[in-house]
């Protein structure tokens, strides 16, 4: 028995403060809760009426209706923790606060929340809210929110879970209007009791529910929420909209802990733990949509055939399909001789296959790309031409997974869309969303075939107990097996000149100080030095802007610099991150993040998420960056941060890619303030 159980599936419930005023909370929630089968009871101690189920108290109310599981509490805040006292003694397990004016309000809202908090605590009750517009779960015909026209929204395979109680009703009517309906919609509101999580874990056990639509704000708990998305996502998929891709934190000393702002953490956080993200409300629904029908087995890089009756569309939605990194691979000769028996000559016959118009022979094309053995999933579009083409009469869904867009007049549409979702067929009404609906697809079957047992390195490396400089932090990286360039670090200016007879140059010559981060912002960094004279006039400028110490290092070859980091987030935890390096990390902030937990190969595929990917594919003769060697580099960072609590984030910044591998150029290691303080 779940927990929630009170809450989503009650008995009785008991409307706390019913009015006879039409235009009061309560009065609206007793009209919302019509329908519900069970027993449904007012309270209000000023209008006592038991001829029409209104008592003094929720314990009067039991008495004469039955059990009552969940009471709703439509009364001032300031009232709201002696109602709960009174419900849970009537016997209620559950409380839905729908009221506001609590923590979100300030003021004296912060101690009506606190007590409100403490008194679900002292009776053991489930607590929903405050502040939010409520849930419901059209099956069993509960209706436990005060937004008209909520009781419309029909039953359905799709569960949703928001921050917001206005986002929940939105994607309920979304989810209604594309002929879906929910199986549970939820807005958390102030969530100081039950949350995303316990929600999550609630759905994980629903049977009615086969794709949950997930509304992220802010979080409080960061493993709780990543551990019930993974539990939900291995039995159903999750698709996520996280808000707040706008919102960038200071800039820390490190770029690594600034650049890894909450959405980003957050993002990365649900994805490796099997969600499916989208940007908007309206990708969310055609991403549900398809995977509220069809799931792809678990698969590294599935592969997708197209065949469209329009040419124009089907550009639009390849293009879109390539832009999201997913295959449209060729296909095999067996698959192209047959496609050039069933289409006539000046058709294309490549993938994508463009039909000319969808004639008889589209459901053979269809069968035919299915079978390539190249091919996971087919994804086709066609306008409604029904004097043309049956469509859902030309589909076999044996022939393998499919997913279709169709336009035409909404009159011809629903009913082919709802014969092909009987099939097995999920079915779009544009490119844009058929290309939306592809992905998620794709996208949860390469989440389900990533694993979390990848063996994580185990370190045993000792920090100091103060900031280390950039000849300690690299000597450090060269214990986790990360390169560096040949260096010195000179204590005057004598032992600069006999480390410029000894290294290979031309040298890079630094300012070494553990508590400038940024030298070459305050010209601490000079390069090309190749003779005595130079390096003096280096030393010059250096102990010019405070400089005692100094640092010779032979310069790298070229090639392309990357920021490499982890960094300890407040909710989530340790987390690595990949950039383009140098200026263009802070300017750009095109970095890619993920859980420090990750493995090697999931942390070198960082690589392929960042918009400047290209330069590290070979752009106009460049180095090829290694995947695999940036997966270890990574791996190695986040394992040092989780090996060590007394380190607070770790940078290396470049890191650049050579045409001989990866070498670190510089580096930052920042401790803890408590580590400072002990």
């Amino acid at each position: 028995m779940s927990r929630l159980d009170p809450l989503f599936a009650p008995r009785g419930i008991a409307v706390v403060g019913a009015s006879r005023d039409p235009a009061k909370l309560g009065a609206v929630m007793a009209r919302s809760l019509r329908g519900f089968p069970g027993t449904v009871v007012g309270v209000n101690p000023r209008d006592v009426d038991p001829a029409a189920a209104r008592y003094a108290g929720v314990a009067e109310a039991a008495a004469a209706a039955g059990p009552i599981d969940l009471a709703v509490l439509c009364v001032p805040a300031a009232v709201s923790a002696d109602a709960l006292a009174d419900a849970a003694a009537g016997g209620a397990r559950a409380v839905l606060v729908c009221s506001g004016g609590y923590a979100e309000a300030g003021g004296p809202g912060v101690t009506y929340q606190r007590e409100l908090v403490a008194a679900a605590a002292d009776a053991g009750v489930v607590l929903l809210g405050p502040n939010t517009s409520g849930f419901l779960d059209p099956a069993r015909a509960l209706t436990a929110t005060f937004v008209p026209g909520a009781a419309t929204v029909p039953p359905g395979p799709v569960a949703v879970v928001a921050a917001s109680g206005g986002v929940n009703h939105a994607l309920a009517f979304l989810l209604a209007e594309a002929g879906l309906g929910v199986s549970l919609a939820v807005g958390l509101g102030n969530a100081v009791d039950v949350d995303a999580a316990d929600v999550l874990r609630h759905l994980a056990a629903d049977d009615r529910t086969r794709v949950v639509a997930l509304h992220v704000e802010s979080v409080g708990d960061g493993p709780a929420l990543v551990g019930a998305v993974r539990a939900v996502s291995a039995r159903v998929p999750v698709v996520a909209l996280v808000v707040g891709r706008n919102d960038v934190a200071e800039f820390a000393r490190s770029h690594t802990g600034a650049l890894a702002t909450s959405w980003r953490t957050t993002r990365a956080a649900l994805r490796s733990a099997g969600a499916v993200l989208v940007d908007d409300e309206r990708a969310l629904v055609d991403a549900v949509t398809a995977l509220s029908v069809l799931r792809l087995p678990p698969a590294a890089a599935p592969a997708v055939g197209v065949v469209t009756a329009q040419a124009g569309p089907g550009l639009l939605h390849v293009d879109g399909l390539r832009g999201r990194g997913v295959p449209v691979p060729a296909f095999s000769a067996a698959t192209r001789q047959r496609l050039g028996e069933l289409l006539p000559p000046l058709t294309f016959q490549a993938n994508p296959v463009d039909t000319g118009r969808p004639g008889p022979g589209f459901g053979a094309v269809l069968t035919a790309v299915a079978c390539d053995p190249g091919i996971d999933l087919v994804s086709a579009y066609a306008l409604s031409e029904p004097d043309a083409l049956d469509l859902p009469a030309a589909v076999d869904p044996a022939a393998g997974p499919l997913v279709i867009g169709l336009g035409g007049p909404p009159g011809q549409l629903w009913p082919q869309r709802q014969v092909l979702r009987d099939l097995g067929v999920p079915s779009l009404t544009s490119p844009a969303a058929l290309t939306t609906a592809v992905v998620a697809l794709v996208e949860d079957a390469r989440a389900q075939a990533r694993t979390s047992t990848a063996r994580l390195p185990t370190l045993a490396v000792d920090l100091p107990s103060r900031e280390l400089d950039e000849d300690a932090a690299k000597t450090l990286l060269g214990r986790l097996g990360i390169a560096t360039p040949p260096r010195r670090a000179c204590a005057d200016r004598a032992g600069a000149h006999r480390a410029l007879t000894e290294l290979p140059g031309p040298l890079a010559v630094k300012l070494l100080d553990a508590r400038v981060t940024h030298k070459s912002d305050v010209g601490g960094v000079h390069l090309g030095v190749r003779d005595a004279a130079e390096l003096d006039a280096a030393l010059d400028a250096l102990e010019a802007v405070g400089a005692r110490r100094f640092l010779l290092e032979s310069m790298a070859p070229p090639g392309v610099d990357l920021l490499a980091g982890a960094a300890r987030d407040p909710v989530f935890g340790p987390v690595v991150l990949l950039g383009l390096g140098g200026v263009v990390a802070e300017a750009l902030a095109d970095v890619a993040v993920a859980p420090a937990t990750v493995g090697p190969a999931e942390a070198g595929r960082l690589a392929d998420e960042l918009a400047g990917r290209a330069v590290l594919d070979g752009f106009r003769g460049g180095p090829v960056a290694d995947r695999a060697a940036l997966g270890t580099v990574l791996v190695a960072l986040g394992g040092l941060l989780r090996s060590r609590p007394e380190l607070e984030a770790v940078e290396i910044n470049p890191l650049r890619v050579t045409a001989d591998g990866l070498v670190a150029l510089d580096a930052v290691l920042t401790m803890r303030e408590e580590a400072h303080d002990g």
